[in-house]
């Protein structure tokens, strides 16, 4: 029996979408404020003038900045008071604060349809493409995920270092036959990331 293919993934998280790009949190703040991007959130249905909305709506990143610096006091929750429906051009104020939305970093998505445009746009495919070009035999994907949410629900390690160490530990439970990447290697793989997470800590 053929095994089943899953279909394409729906959606990023913005930080996987940083990750993915090697930017900061707030480069995707800049380029959504600006138009550069779309980023959504689920709402769940509520009435607005007349109508029903609910499921995936774009969100104003200039309303919530604060969610896009953690590590600097910022709140895990800022309130949404407007929202565009995904395909139109009109924001729609929501009329009463009972029905104003708590939004968390977490929950702001960018389409798989939304990041392959704004990769096109911007020439990141042909970097992608030569970044990534042959499959490695150490699952980094699997290691990003979990360094995601592991800063995500404990915060940014204290020193470079550590972050390796977790990286190490994380290699060691995770790969076949021990195969572990050397410490030089992750060093140079999480580098970037590293600083992006002290910009931001």
């Amino acid at each position: 029996m053929t095994p089943m293919a899953l279909p394409q993934r729906a959606f990023y998280t913005v930080q996987e979408a940083a990750l993915r790009w090697e930017c900061a949190l707030s480069d995707l703040a800049g380029w959504a404020a600006t138009g550069k991007l779309e980023i959504v959130t689920a709402i769940r249905p509520m009435i607005q003038g007349g109508h029903v909305h609910a499921g995936f709506v774009v969100v104003e990143a200039a309303d919530i900045l604060e969610l896009f610096w953690p590590g600097h006091g910022a709140p895990d929750v800022a309130t949404l008071r407007r929202f565009r429906p995904v395909g139109t051009e009109d924001w729609i104020l929501i009329e009463s604060p009972a029905d104003f939305v708590k939004v968390h970093l977490g929950r702001l998505m960018i389409t798989v349809e939304e990041m392959h445009r704004f990769e096109t746009t911007h020439g990141l495919m042909r970097r992608l493409t030569i970044n990534n070009g042959a499959p490695s035999r150490h699952n980094w994907e699997g290691l990003l995920a979990f360094l995601i949410h592991r800063v995500h629900g404990e915060g940014v390690p204290a020193t470079q270092g550590e972050l390796i160490a977790i990286a190490l530990d994380w290699f060691a439970q995770h790969s076949e036959g021990g195969d572990i990447p050397d410490e030089s290697t992750i060093r140079r793989r999480l580098g970037p990331i590293w600083k992006m997470l002290r910009e931001n800590a």
